[in-house]
């Protein structure tokens, strides 16, 4: 059998939790199948490339560290200045410098270069993410020759957006290097197959199998999901917890809107937070019976981007709560910190409204975990953005254009109002849906289709 290989920008080291982000939990049903999961230690040092490996489980996480220069231009620079707004729709925000390109393919050689002293012949190679959309032509310089997928999480852009990305045709490039590339709506995976055949005049068959000479690439939907019974399980247990009474004795009978993102410009929260106050004030009937949670993690804040709404939300947050709240009753509450995400189940559970409207979203997993929280007896109601990937499969959500804060108010507005039988009629359909979009079936999906084709070995071993 195969050895699978993760390749990500950051690794799960055992005993970090989601401290390195989520993708461990996705992964989680395959992880039976993984030798070595590679990638960046998270940390900076003087030097570079030392390789530390750490064996759990039968697992192998190899690491590196990045000097301060390479992590400035390899993930603050190129990946996070340029490509995420990029793919996230905000041309304004993509800040292109020529020395970040050749920093962000400096870093993805390093990996190729350390990688390549770890790999087998037989090993199924699987990248994530846009960190590292070079690293499969890398490899296959280095003669490679096994099967390689990329995994693309974010969304991908139409045609006319991509053409705004300085040297962007190397890019397509390099991802046409690969065995397959995924993605997880068709919507994000058409507009990849466009880019293609206009940018690089490739072929394409109509199940999106690239005709690049001497080899096709083969392209995929595979959505992302999450364990929805052992998230609703772990919200059952978490609904009867210290923090869940806390909150509960907190509201006063109150019902609860919750938001739970990454401080991300991406995530629409300055949008979210004027509808809120749009709410109060052309609903009055809601005024002292909600309250709004909004847990907003830091993230990213050596970007500046990230950094600058920090205080725009606290200004927000304090206007809103001074117009609206009384003496005892605070309207919005605005965490900056992390909460478990245990914890967050049992939060989701006694939530009445889930709100998810970012701008841009590959899938966002909130809106699964939020479905799968609920009681089906007295369900909440989610309000999701159209932008979202979860918005593809989740139709019997209140849907929004996050762009317009009067439709979200009017949709929060809805979804306070909603009668029993309608929530859980819509919660049923949705909780069908999670059920089918689990985090096995996407780890299944892609590992089928990236050793479906059989295999090749590494150059001089056949």
């Amino acid at each position: 059998m195969a050895r699978l290989v993760i390749v990500s920008n950051r690794v799960p080291l055992p005993g970090q939790g989601q401290r390195a982000g989520g993708l461990a939990v996705v992964l989680q049903d395959v992880m039976d199948s993984v030798g070595l999961w590679f990638g960046w230690s998270g940390k900076t040092a003087p030097g570079n490339g030392k390789l530390q490996i750490t064996n759990d489980r039968g697992v192998e996480y190899a690491t590196i560290d990045l000097s301060e220069e390479e992590y400035q231009k390899f993930y603050v620079g190129f990946a996070n200045s340029a490509l995420w707004p990029l793919f996230h729709f905000r041309l304004a925000l993509m800040e292109f410098r020529r020395e970040d390109l050749d920093g962000y393919r400096t870093v993805n050689k390093l990996y190729a270069d350390t990688l390549l002293g770890l790999l087998r012949p037989d090993d199924l190679i699987w990248v994530h993410d846009y960190h590292l959309i070079p690293l499969g032509a890398m490899l296959r310089r280095m003669g490679v020759r096994s099967r390689i997928g990329f995994y693309l999480h974010i969304p991908f852009v139409p045609h006319s957006m991509y053409n705004a990305l300085p040297q962007g045709d190397l890019l397509l490039r390099d991802l046409c290097e690969y065995d397959v590339v995924g993605f997880q709506t068709e919507e994000h995976r058409n507009d990849f197959l466009d880019t293609v055949r206009q940018s690089l005049g490739h072929d394409i068959t109509e199940d999106g199998v690239i005709q690049v000479p001497g080899r096709p690439v083969r392209s995929i939907v595979a959505p992302v999901g999450i364990d929805a019974l052992a998230f609703s399980r772990q919200a059952v247990r978490s609904a009867t917890g210290k923090n869940n009474k806390r909150l509960t004795e907190s509201l006063a009978g109150r019902h609860l809107m919750i938001g739970v993102d990454r401080l991300d410009y991406s995530k629409g929260l300055p949008n979210r937070f004027e509808a809120f106050n749009r709410l109060l004030t052309r609903f009055p009937e809601h005024s002292q019976h909600v309250s709004y949670l909004q847990v907003a993690v830091p993230s990213r804040e050596d970007v500046s981007e990230y950094a600058s709404l920090r205080p725009v939300l606290n200004r927000m947050a304090g206007d809103i709560n001074g117009r609206h709240g009384t003496f005892d009753w605070v309207p919005l509450r605005y965490m900056s910190q992390g909460v478990s995400r245990a914890t967050l189940a049992g939060f989701h559970r006694i939530s009445r409204v889930g709100l998810v409207t970012p701008l841009r979203d590959g899938m966002n997993l909130v809106a699964h975990e939020y479905i799968a929280a609920q009681n089906p007896e007295d369900p909440g109601v989610l309000v999701l953005s159209r932008f979202a990937g979860a918005a593809s499969y989740f139709q019997d959500a209140l849907i929004v254009n996050p762009n317009d804060p009067d439709e979200i108010a009017e949709a929060m507005h809805a979804a306070l109002t909603m009668p029993l039988q309608e929530r859980r009629l819509r919660h049923a359909r949705l909780f069908e849906q999670v059920l089918r979009l689990t985090a096995s079936s996407y780890c299944q999906t892609f590992v089928n289709a990236l050793s479906g084709t059989g295999r090749r070995g590494v150059k001089g071993d056949e």
